[in-house]
Order: structure tokens, then C-alpha cells, then sequence
């Protein structure tokens, strides 16, 4: 038998026959192939702080974290998270029992999920939602509950009394994502505290997505859930170093949390990845202790970034929505005469040379999410400047 399977089963297991490829991977390569400014996927196209690259560069020739690290992470690197959540949010966590190095945030996501879902579960999530939520809550046997957050007076807003709506009997976690991927809400207090007021009302668990947490703009601040009334002890915050260092490559994440909570996760996470980044974890204890000035001008840097991409954006017809946080602008292409967004984005390459995300990936609603497409500005200005121009061909 040649590449043939008794069964007439199919190979993927169902939870997961939904998930093909991903749009990232179909995006880039359609990039590739049409030589297109590529405003799709979020990676930096330049690398983080020298000193950082140089310090991953010591730590291999030093022979730190050339073998298995350890489970947990190495200690520098619990250390330094534990101080990161103290100095900005006063948030005390054991390096020890509280700390959790991950292969990046999707891998904190997915065990958070596996530990603490059972099938049948039901979750919570913000629609439009980052894919590996829908991927990781399939995975674990759960089922998703989207609430949609929608346009209003220039910014994606969350429904109170619609999330309210949706806790069941059967709700177990609220997944939460703030600064929002691919909007660019960052949720307010007012958001928060009603979030955190349900939680604790309902005895519900909450993972918090908080990769963008150094990217907030204008008069948006980064809240932790964790800090609210009665949080900390329900909730598995996650951050990254990725989206704040521009080392996405290096996959480095982490998880915060009880004991009980982080144990739980860690019970996962050493049978998906075991460890990993050894070196880069060395590398990123010292990216966390950069004073204040790294963070400020990395947010100044973006801040100008977004503010030239979505100029040229409105000047080139789109309904623009400008984010109060992350590197991503979502924008409405209905005043352009279009609908559909996964149309616009296939088309979009011949037309302008450009390549964007349709929103509605991120969709159990594809309607809802149809005329929406989002750009990354986390590219070089000169990059974003050319793009523009293209655009205006439209």
C-alpha cells in the first residue's frame, strides 16, 4: 500500500479539521511569490537592542543553557519576570513556585488550556481572537464562547452586559487579551473591573494574554487583571519577550501565577516542548532589568510607526481604526467599495504590491468580521512609507 490508511477515517484528528494552514503562512508565502511589502504577519524586519543579541551570543559561548535548561526556567530568568511584574504593576510572584518559562506565549496558551480545561468546558474569548485560542481550546476538548467586540466612536469596544450573558453553568475560563490582537483595544479600567467583578462573581478561572503590554499609545495604560479585587489568585497571566525585544525568533514566554495555577500549567508544558531557548533565556533576564528609557523608546519608535501607517491608510480610502495599543491596525474596506475581506487581501498584491490579514480569520462570525483587514506596523519606516505609496494606488 502506497501512502494509503486502512481506515477511512481522516489523518487530522476532528477536533482540529478546521485548522489548515494558517492565514500567516498563506500570507507570506503569497508575499514571497508577488514581491510584496509584507504588512501581514507581525515580526519586526530589524532586530531588537545590540547588548541583547550580544548577551544571547555570551551565554552559548559560556556554555549557559546549552543543555536542557531547567523545567521551571532558568532562575536569572524567573527573577527577572518576578521583578518585571513587581517594579511596573507591584505584582509579588515567587521566582520559585510562581514563574514559568514557556517556547513563547502560544505554548503558555495552549497549556494553560490543556491544564486546566476539561472537554466539554466552556471558554470564553474575545472575538476577533489571536488563532492559536481557537486551536488550543479545540485541542483541550473544550468549546468556544465568542463575545464580539465591535466598532464604536473610532475604537473596538467590549459588550458588558453581552459577556455577561454568555457565562453558563458550564463557563470555566475567560481568555483575555489586552492590549487586543488584531484590534488594538486595550480594555479600560471600568472594562476590567467588570471582567474581574464576573470572574470572582462566577468563581471563574481567567488566562490573560498580555504580550502587547509595552505597546500602549496615547492615554491607554496596561492594566494586569491580576491586580484587580480577587484576581490573583484565579488568574494565569502571560507575557512574552517576542513582541517587546523584537527577538520573535527566540520563542521565549512565560507564565505567572499561584502555585496551584502554575503547577497545573508546568504539569502540561514539560510533555509539549519539555524546555526550550536556553541561551535566549540568559539573554532575556537582561532585557527585562533595561531601564525605563528601552521601553519608552521602543513605544515612541511604534507610536510614530502607527501614526504614519494609519495617515496613509485614510488617505488611500480606509475606514481606520488607530490602535491604543499592540502593532496592528485594523481597518474597515467598505469605503473602498469593498466587502470581503479575505477577497480584498488575496487581491491586494496585484493590485498594490501589499499584503494584509482578513479580520475574519479571527472569526466565529465571519460576517461580523467580513470588512475587516489588518496591517502591521512593526516594519521599518522607510518600509511603511513605500507601502503607503502603493496603497494609494487603490
Amino acid at each position: 500500500m502506497t501512502g494509503m490508511t486502512s481506515s477511512a477515517r481522516p489523518l487530522l484528528n476532528r477536533r482540529l479539521a478546521e485548522f489548515g494552514t494558517t492565514i500567516f503562512a498563506e500570507m507570506s508565502a503569497l508575499a514571497v511569490q508577488t514581491g510584496s511589502i509584507n504588512l501581514g504577519q507581525g515580526f519586526p524586519d530589524t532586530d531588537g537592542p545590540e547588548e541583547i543579541r550580544e548577551a544571547a551570543v555570551r551565554a552559548l559561548r559560556d556554555g549557559h543553557g546549552n543543555q536542557y535548561p531547567p523545567g521551571p526556567g532558568v532562575p536569572e530568568l524567573r527573577t527577572a519576570i518576578a521583578a518585571h511584574q513587581l517594579r511596573r504593576y507591584g505584582l509579588s510572584y515567587d521566582p520559585d513556585t510562581e514563574v514559568l518559562v514557556t517556547a513563547g506565549a502560544t505554548e503558555a496558551i495552549a497549556a494553560a488550556l490543556l491544564a486546566l480545561l476539561e472537554p466539554g468546558d466552556e471558554v470564553i474569548a474575545f472575538e476577533p481572537y489571536y488563532d492559536s485560542y481557537a486551536a488550543g481550546i479545540a485541542m483541550a476538548g473544550g468549546t468556544r464562547v465568542p463575545v464580539t467586540l465591535r466598532p464604536d466612536g473610532g475604537r473596538f469596544r467590549l459588550d458588558l452586559d453581552e459577556l455577561r450573558a454568555a457565562v453558563t453553568e458550564r463557563t470555566r475560563l475567560l481568555l483575555v487579551n489586552t492590549p487586543h490582537n488584531p484590534t488594538g483595544a486595550v480594555l479600560t479600567r471600568e472594562e476590567l473591573a467588570a471582567v474581574a467583578d464576573l470572574a470572582v462573581e462566577r468563581d471563574l478561572l481567567v488566562v490573560t494574554d498580555e504580550v502587547y503590554e509595552h505597546l500602549v499609545f496615547d492615554d491607554a495604560e496596561h492594566l494586569p487583571l491580576a491586580t484587580f479585587p480577587g484576581m490573583r489568585e484565579r488568574t494565569v497571566t502571560i507575557g512574552s519577550a517576542g513582541k517587546t525585544f523584537s527577538f520573535t525568533g527566540w520563542k521565549v514566554g512565560w507564565v505567572t501565577g499561584t502555585p496551584e495555577l502554575v503547577a497545573a500549567v508546568r504539569s502540561v508544558k514539560q510533555f509539549l516542548t519539555y524546555v526550550a531557548s536556553g541561551p535566549f533565556q540568559y539573554a532575556v533576564a537582561e532585557a527585562l532589568a533595561l531601564p525605563d528609557s528601552y521601553f519608552d523608546s521602543f513605544r515612541a519608535q511604534m507610536l510614530a510607526k502607527r501614526d504614519l501607517l494609519a495617515t496613509g491608510l485614510a488617505e488611500a480610502g480606509f475606514e481606520v481604526f488607530r490602535p491604543a495599543g499592540t502593532y496592528f491596525i485594523t481597518t474597515d474596506v467598505r469605503p473602498l467599495g469593498e466587502k470581503d475581506g479575505f477577497a480584498f487581501c488575496r487581491s491586494l498584491p496585484e493590485r498594490a504590491g501589499v499584503v494584509a490579514i482578513p479580520n475574519a480569520v479571527f472569526y466565529d462570525d465571519r460576517e461580523a468580521g467580513a470588512p475587516f483587514v489588518r496591517f502591521a506596523f512593526c516594519k521599518r519606516e522607510e518600509v511603511l512609507a513605500e507601502a503607503v505609496d502603493r496603497l494609494r494606488r487603490l
